[in-house]
């Protein structure tokens, strides 16, 4: 591919599309995440992500089955909405 001069750019000056959003499309996007940083010695257990998630969703089903736990009717609640 050649490279085009200004000479043979012919979208006028007044367009200026640098200060338009980039909005990623198509099968290659990723969807949203959330990075969270664990520290060494909990990293050292989990291998990936889906390991942490694993334990993550255990955790939540383990507090709400245990009605006495002050936030298991919060995680309930919060769940059903």
């Amino acid at each position: 591919m050649s490279q085009i001069s200004e000479m043979d750019d012919d979208l006028r000056p007044e367009y200026d599309f640098a200060q338009l959003p980039v909005v990623a499309r198509g099968q290659g996007r990723k969807r949203a995440s959330l990075t969270v940083q664990l520290d060494p010695d909990v990293a050292a257990v989990f291998p990936d992500s889906g390991a942490v998630n694993e334990g993550l969703r255990l955790l939540i089903r383990l507090i709400q089955q245990t009605p006495s736990l002050p936030n298991a009717q919060s995680i309930t609640a919060s769940k059903e909405a």
